[in-house]
């Protein structure tokens, strides 16, 4: 027997999620207070050991806007992202980390740049008003903020200075995005081409800015060591290159 049709929805809020088992419950109530009524969460575990899922899931029992999807053979940030995106039916999809630390309360801000006429809102932590904690001892140390700036630099001279942010993953945007642009690309490359893309097609974009603070529980996903850093960070770098020379259509 088929499942019922799930309803249209005016936002879709997808979190790819992988051992965030104490994170993902505050964080999808605390994202619906900054949403609209007609809201959807969609959470993507990859079959997290530490039960991130039987939260959602329980979760999901209580309110009928949250949906589980549990990939079992599968794993990736871009590819559940994808994944997320084909399940949902909001006309605007948003995603952000899942640790919080990018405020929910900024989702807020990222939709009213959507109603006020862009096709995509970014959240930025390197625009006026923006910025990032630095905690030693987390994955918010001095070396990830420097590493970050020094990669953003490096794309900002290759694709363009007039954007800051080409690694945010804080992003709010109109589905129809999505008839000229897909998501490619594994891990976080995909923001680069996503957003250079978008910006060579001519869809209107802006950046809000937000303050990126240490993540509240768990293990962060990017790594605190400069190997770390490298063995990520050449596949930003190679991206680059690529899309400087590349035509988009």
């Amino acid at each position: 027997m088929s499942e019922p049709a799930r309803p249209a929805r005016d936002v879709s809020v997808i979190f790819p999620t992988y051992n965030e088992r104490d994170n993902i419950g505050p964080l999808v109530r605390e994202v619906l207070k900054y949403t609209p009524p007609n809201t959807e969460v969609v959470v993507v575990d990859d079959n997290s050991p530490d039960g991130t899922w039987k939260v959602v899931e329980d979760l999901a029992k209580e309110l009928p806007n949250v949906y589980l999807l549990r990939r079992m053979d599968k794993r990736g940030l871009a590819s559940a992202l994808r994944d997320g995106i084909s399940f949902s039916k909001g006309d605007v999809i948003v995603w952000s980390d899942c640790d919080f630390s990018m405020p929910p309360h900024k989702i807020k801000d990222l939709l009213e740049g959507i109603s006020g006429g862009l096709d995509v809102a970014v959240g930025s932590r390197y625009v006026k008003g923006g910025g990032v904690q630095i905690v030693s001892g987390s994955n918010d140390t001095l070396l990830a903020y420097l590493m970050s700036v020094t990669l953003n630099r490096f794309i900002r001279a290759l694709l363009g200075r007039d954007f800051g942010d080409y690694t945010s993953g804080f992003i709010a945007f109109r589905r129809r995005v999505l008839d000229k642009i897909t998501l490619r690309g594994d891990y976080g490359e995909y923001f680069i081409d996503f957003i250079h893309r978008a910006r060579t097609l001519g869809y209107k974009i802006a950046e809000i800015p937000y303050m990126c603070v240490e993540r509240r529980t768990g293990v962060g996903k990017t790594g605190q060591k400069f190997s770390d850093f490298i063995r990520k960070g050449w596949k930003y770098v190679w991206l680059t290159v690529k899309l400087r020379f590349a035509r988009i259509k």
